[in-house]
């Protein structure tokens, strides 16, 4: 009998890879959202919509779908967004909700994946950084994941609780307010135009396969249960580079204008992670180079 996995916020970019990566891997997949879908994602079986401040109904869906694993992935994820009270009630109070319910309803008790961000570590650090690298959020989003991580520790007796702090990931489906998204975007329309910020920050980039890959092999990774781990590349890549793949890719030359609202003070020239502590678990990670990762989303853009 096939393990069951519920994935929150599966409709969401990372949403729809993990059901692919899990039910590729043997599980039966069911996921959370917080509206009607038109159709089923991809390896998905069932939905439930479920808003994550309904304690209730997350009992419910708990109780009827009895998850083996759970990868909690819905969150309010835009920094520049401007609600901070749906940021906390969402990031935080949402996953202490769903924690709740998998304790009152004993499930997910082959592993459950909360997804953090790197973004808790802030700008106060530069070059490569370890789990160890003291955190410094800089917005609500930040304070909200870094909280989330705190939160999860009242029930470290209870769950198996893995923590996985992305550092910057892009693939087909990413909205087109991320930055690669937008370049691809702009290669296909051939709109040659583009505002950009400060060309030379370097930052680590991974494809989204390769994520959702370590986010399934950490669920499956005993020792990895009460840890924390960055998922990333451990390389960098800045603006410069990422335009000449997109450029040689796509056959269309950019002409680019430096927007100042776009360029940050004092910001950090180069910000990677260490991935050692994940390899150490997991083993060795294939990772897909980000410029094969760029032309996947090119064609698929076809």
């Amino acid at each position: 009998m096939s393990k069951r996995a519920l994935i929150t916020g599966v409709n969401g970019f990372t949403g729809r890879h993990m059901a692919v990566e899990l039910s590729l891997s043997g599980y039966e997949v069911f996921g959370i959202v917080h509206r009607p879908l038109l159709k089923l994602p991809s390896g998905v079986s069932e939905v439930h919509v479920c808003s994550l401040n309904q304690t209730m109904g997350l009992a419910e869906i708990m109780a009827e779908v009895r998850p083996d694993v759970v990868v909690h992935l819905a969150a309010v994820s835009t920094i520049l967004c401007d609600d901070i009270d749906l940021i906390y009630q969402t990031n935080l109070l949402g996953s202490r909700r769903i924690l709740d319910a998998l304790c009152r309803q004993e499930c997910g008790r082959d592993g459950v994946l909360l997804a953090s961000s790197a973004t808790i570590y802030g700008s106060a650090h530069a070059g490569m950084l370890t789990e160890d690298a003291l955190p410094f959020p800089a917005n609500d989003y930040s304070v909200s994941k870094l909280a989330m991580e705190h939160l999860a520790r009242l029930f470290s007796d209870r769950l198996p609780i893995v923590i996985a702090r992305p550092f910057n990931y892009t693939g087909v489906g990413q909205d087109l307010s991320f930055l690669i998204p937008k370049l691809i975007s702009h290669a296909r329309q051939r709109k040659i135009t583009i505002d950009l910020g400060n060309l030379d920050v370097a930052r680590d980039f991974s494809d989204v396969r390769s994520v959702v890959a370590c986010y399934r092999r950490l669920l499956e990774c005993p020792t990895a249960r009460g840890r924390t781990f960055n998922v990333c590349s451990g390389q960098a890549h800045n603006l410069r580079q990422l335009l000449d793949m997109v450029e040689e890719i796509s056959g269309c030359s950019f002409e680019v204008k430096t927007n100042p609202a776009l360029v940050r003070a004092n910001e950090v020239k180069t910000l990677l992670g260490s991935r050692e502590r994940l390899i150490d678990a997991i083993g060795e990670v294939s990772e897909i180079p980000l410029y094969d990762t760029l032309r996947w989303m090119f064609e698929a853009a076809e």
